[in-house]
């Protein structure tokens, strides 16, 4: 099986070349507008983005811009119909009286030109409309059939420069796409831009396959399949297409995760009755248990340095939050609030561990500190589970279940405050977040 991996990545998308300044503008001042997204209540910050100009793809790119920033929560973007269509060439200043009266606090602009080789070039410039700067131009060069990803690239670019934090929408999620009565579920390993976009399937739905995981180093997911024989870990990369098991145990293995630097996968065993944690290092292939708890002991998260784990265990009377060196020494419980605690998973900035907790007929998105300090629930449905980090460690993916049983995935940022349906039409749950792509 070889799978349809992002076009481009290595040699067409090219780093961007830095057009601020030059013949046409003024260096750019310093910014006038930024977003506070630390803010006790975030307004979305009102902003243009007209169908960039030239010969292909502008309007769909800008699109994907747009939706992009609307979807963090932290922008507005406006109709500008009619303004729009005085915008024509990227090198021309705009005349900013005409957005100043649209509401618009930023503008983004482009233009999309075709080389002699058929390659696209796309030239944005951002711009602070009340102070009439130019914040930000930069250029990327793709095939024409990798225009999403430039679009996600400028969204990314756009995001940093107003808000001081990293974007995150040059990536994938991969899931659990489901489908069928809830009782007999087909569920396939599925894998889409992180808008939604280009989804493929990666296993066909004759067999059970849960929670998938990247590795933070590379284009390879590891994940459980169940079949009638048993379960099985898997590590599949995505490039080649290349499939492999990381071997045989007694029992049932489940929850896999990569350490930080790709070279182990830390994952439970469950035999009679009792799991434990193991890991495994991947070149060596042999692995050791680390845990010996008659707890059970599941869902390792390593911490970004790769010196800890957080897992949770029932070994205190019911389910809870630990973190542990990754030999399986200097275990500590950090949660302690009412509830059961599950599915920690710890913050690519190493700042937070979020988690899943259930509390009576409710279950929550929370986080809290690596210590366990500052926890805060962040959503409250009939069954929230399974967060994934974004690559900024701002905002959080998770899916949500009704009394239908239909899962779907949502996103919502550490605030709490910008809690959304993700861009995914189907049912879907387990997802895991890709680093960004190179």
């Amino acid at each position: 099986m070889r799978l349809k991996a992002p076009k481009g990545v290595r040699v067409l998308l090219m780093a961007a070349v830095v057009l601020l300044g030059g013949a046409a503008f003024a260096a750019p001042a310093a910014a006038q507008i930024e977003v506070d997204i630390n803010a006790g209540a975030v307004k979305p910050l009102p902003i243009a983005i007209p169908a960039f100009s030239g010969a292909t793809r502008g309007a769909e790119i800008s699109q994907v811009i747009s939706g992009n920033l609307e979807r963090s929560g932290l922008f507005q973007p406006l109709n500008v119909a009619g303004v729009a269509d005085k915008l024509q060439d990227v090198n021309v200043q705009p005349r900013f009286p005409d957005w100043q009266a649209t509401g618009a606090q930023a503008l983004i602009n482009g233009q999309v030109t075709v080389g002699a080789d058929g390659g696209l070039r796309v030239d944005f410039r951002l711009w602070d409309v009340f102070s009439q700067q130019q914040l930000l131009g930069l250029q990327f060069s793709s095939t024409p059939d990798n225009w999403r990803r430039v679009a996600h690239k400028i969204s990314d670019a756009v995001y940093e420069r107003l808000t001081g934090e990293k974007g995150y929408f040059d990536t994938r999620v991969a899931f659990v796409a489901e489908s069928g009565p809830k009782l007999s579920r087909v569920k396939r390993l599925a894998i889409m831009d992180q808008d939604g976009a280009n989804p493929q399937y990666l296993t066909d739905g004759s067999y059970i396959v849960m929670t998938p995981r990247f590795s933070s180093t590379s284009q390879e997911l590891t994940y459980m399949a169940l079949r009638p024989t048993g379960s099985s870990i898997y590590l599949l990369n995505l490039e080649t297409g290349r499939q492999e098991t990381i071997g045989k145990f007694p029992g049932m293995v489940f929850a896999p995760r990569f350490s930080p630097d790709g070279s182990k996968v830390a994952f439970s065993v469950e035999k009679a009755g009792n799991s434990d944690i193991y890991m495994m290092d991947l070149r060596s292939r042999s692995s050791n248990r680390i845990t010996t708890d008659p707890a059970i002991d599941t869902s390792p998260s390593f911490s970004p340095d790769g010196t800890k784990i957080a897992f949770n265990s029932d070994r205190g009377g019911q389910a809870q939050l630990y973190v542990m060196n990754t030999d399986g020494s200097g275990v500590r419980r950090i949660s302690y609030g009412g509830g059961r605690y599950t599915t920690p998973v710890w913050s690519p900035r190493g700042d937070f561990i979020a988690f899943t907790k259930q509390t009576g007929g409710e279950f929550h998105i929370g986080v809290m500190r690596p210590d366990g300090s500052d926890e805060r629930l962040l959503t409250t449905s009939y069954l929230d589970e399974g967060p994934t980090w974004a690559p900024n460690g701002r905002v959080l993916m998770f899916f949500r279940e009704g009394s239908s049983g239909n899962p779907k995935l949502w996103t919502v940022d550490i605030t709490g405050r910008i809690l959304r349906p993700a861009a995914y039409s189907g049912a879907g749950s387990d997802p895991a977040w890709s680093p960004l792509l190179d």
